[in-house]
């Protein structure tokens, strides 16, 4: 063989079982691809497109599937799938149906209705998290119960295909479609070694020996590299297109904890606020507190001043007595030692005053050490406190 073929390329695919003088290979190729769902096997199909290699330059083979219809009135489709994309599940059922319901037209009844098979060769895996290569599709419920037995979708998927050693029919085609490009017809393997086989390779022998039907089988393998090219380029633009929007969503997500941030600190800032004005408030009560004391205190030493002014007035009057009289002079010292304990309660009363303006200025201490702590300056604390800056570093320093 000239020119090593690869069987999946479509115009050669179709020329293997969509031809008249291959139509023995389509039998056998559905009999081992259906066997467990046909009653009895497949004997004639009349092939509804047939292949033409009139058609591979001129037309550039537009229709690439396989079509035919058995004796009974069962159609079949057959269509080799060289590359993945994201829609070809829904083009996948939708072929189905359509070729299902082509069957009738206006005005026939549903009884006409025939099994419709639609088998699928991918040479690249559409199921992606599962490793089996064949996938028998059927209308279901949820318990696994086929609604009504017309047919199915049959995927096979040729990469997940690994059998080394061929037991049946269908495994000897799925060889023949995976590894037929590495075939050479002067030493075929033993797998190969069947009357189907050898008419395959013959096949493929006319595309690599006849200079047109080569030149086809080339152009739709270019065709195919620039399809695989333009999906590639498509996946990189969408992969820089999710980058990009990745990135965008990590600047947004930086920007929203920069702002949570900022309000996290608002938040604390309206705390610390409002922790300033409870000591403001609590400042202006000890303020209140202590000009209450200081209130009461004046008005004791003002009562203890009258006391003292009346006491005075009595050892005058008792003086003046004594002037008159000697005998008074008793009575006078008397008079004086009250006025000594007179005295003596008044020290009193102004030592526990001082204690009351000693425990106000601690209490002011804590306050300007707090306001301080807080990041208040000395202006803003003299402010508050009515005590002047020099005072409020002095008692800083300390």
């Amino acid at each position: 063989m000239q020119h090593r073929i690869d069987p999946k390329i479509d115009c050669v695919f179709k020329a293997l079982l969509g031809s008249e003088e291959n139509r023995n290979l389509l039998i056998h190729f559905l009999n081992a691809m259906l066997r467990t769902d046909l009653s009895a096997p497949i004997t004639y199909v009349d092939i509804l497109n047939p292949y033409n290699d009139k058609e591979l330059i001129g037309d550039k083979l537009s229709i690439v599937d396989i079509k035919a219809r058995d004796r009974h009135g069962r159609i079949y489709q057959v269509e080799i799938q060289m590359l993945y994309y994201s829609n070809l599940p829904a083009r996948i059922i939708y072929n189905w149906c359509d070729i299902y319901s082509q069957q009738l037209k206006a005005g026939q009844d549903y009884l006409l209705l025939k099994p419709t098979y639609s088998i699928w060769l991918l040479a690249e895996n559409l199921i992606k998290d599962d490793g089996d290569y064949e996938h028998k599709i059927k209308l279901r419920d949820d318990q696994g119960r086929v609604l009504f037995e017309h047919g199915g979708i049959y995927l096979l998927e040729l990469p997940k295909f690994a059998a080394e050693r061929i037991k049946t029919e269908e495994e000897r085609w799925l060889k023949l479609f995976k590894d037929g490009e590495q075939l050479d017809d002067s030493a075929l393997p033993s797998w190969m070694n069947t009357d189907e086989m050898r008419q395959a390779m013959n096949t493929l022998s006319a595309f690599s020996e006849k200079e047109r039907n080569y030149y086809a089988y080339q152009a739709r393998q270019e065709y195919l590299r620039e399809q695989r090219t333009i999906r590639l380029e498509w996946e990189q633009a969408r992969q820089q297109e999710q980058t990009a929007r990745q990135e965008w969503q990590h600047a947004l997500q930086e920007k929203d904890a920069a702002l949570q941030e900022k309000d996290a600190a608002l938040h604390e800032k309206n705390i610390a606020v409002q922790e300033r004005d409870a000591i403001v408030q609590e400042r202006d009560a000890i303020v209140q507190e202590r000009d209450a004391i200081v209130q009461e205190k004046d008005a004791i030493v003002q009562e203890k001043d009258a006391a003292l002014q009346e006491k005075n007035a009595a050892l005058q009057e008792k003086n003046a007595a004594l002037q008159e009289k000697n005998a008074a002079l008793q009575e006078k010292n008397t008079i004086v030692q009250e006025k000594d304990a007179i005295v003596q309660e008044r020290d009193a009363i102004t030592q526990e005053r001082d204690a009351i303006v000693q425990r106000i200025a601690e209490k002011t201490e804590v306050m300007v050490r707090k306001l301080h702590h807080l990041g208040l300056g000395t202006a803003e604390i003299a402010q508050i406190t009515d005590m002047t800056e020099v005072e409020i570093a002095a008692l800083l320093a300390k």
